[in-house]
């Protein structure tokens, strides 16, 4: 069997069973262990897998969404940089809320596996944590956004009320002078709810967002505790981001050289 076609396989499995332990992989690929570790290796290392103590979670895309697949290719580099800082902000026990967006969703891939409570909105998300035992996964009802599978309006609204979680970690469409914006009016709504129940707001974002503008306000700056961006983030950005009395949180290198 050619490696590509052994590896397409093996992630078939993994994306099948959610979650698969080194044993049985061998078992079912009929290969060394030592084979099968190489591959998690290239499958982690593509995004499509997490390996944790005792096999292997599944973090790849969602079939079912092909528009959600679609936006998670635009600026991977710099959404997965953003998503490995912001889980260096989390810690083992915390109960942590996670919107639907793309960033959003790579920084679940990197949580996958640790012991955490999970709240989110999101079905991609949910999906990724369900087969996992480390952790408790909450999943916020309401009506769901095809396109995204994200959860929203008044009955995710009101259950979010009864909530309360250390650190919720929300994605953007735009950022400007006044403040942090996304596209639907339903989601805007319950973005603040989810905000009004966290003991820390964290929004992570591009470079690419800001000086842009979406349909509905969020917020203001002043109502964001942390703020995750990449390297590009131009110097007047950050300036008036520190003015706000947002902490900052830069990750990694500049793709600008």
């Amino acid at each position: 069997m050619l490696t590509e076609e052994r590896r397409n396989r093996l992630l078939d499995l993994v994306r099948q069973r959610g979650f698969a332990s080194l044993p049985e992989l061998t078992h079912e690929m009929q290969v060394s262990s030592s084979t099968i570790r190489r591959d998690l290796d290239y499958l982690e290392e593509m995004g499509s897998a997490r390996r944790t103590h005792g096999g292997v979670f599944y973090t790849g895309p969602s079939p079912k969404l092909p528009h959600f697949d679609h936006r998670q290719q635009l600026e991977w580099d710099r959404k997965k940089r953003i998503a490995e800082m912001a889980a260096s902000l989390v810690e083992d026990g915390d109960t942590i809320l996670l919107d639907g967006g793309s960033t959003t969703y790579e920084l679940a891939q990197q949580l996958v596996g640790r012991n955490l409570q999970i709240v989110t909105n999101s079905l991609p998300v949910a999906t990724l944590f369900s087969s996992g035992g480390e952790n408790d996964l909450v999943l916020i009802g309401g009506y769901v956004h095809q396109r995204t599978g994200v959860c929203l309006g008044p009955y995710a609204n009101d259950m979010l009320k009864d909530l309360s979680v250390r650190r919720a970690f929300l994605s953007v469409a735009g950022i400007n002078d006044r403040g942090c914006f996304n596209s639907n009016l339903l989601l805007v709504e319950t973005e603040k709810e989810m905000m009004r129940v966290a003991d820390e707001v964290i929004v992570v974002v591009d470079s690419t967002k800001f000086g842009h503008q979406s349909l509905a306000l969020m917020c203001p700056l002043s109502e964001v505790d942390r703020m995750v961006v990449d390297a590009d983030i131009s110097q007047d950005w950050r300036s008036k981001i520190c003015a706000a009395g947002v902490e900052l949180c830069v990750a990694g290198p500049s793709d600008n050289g």
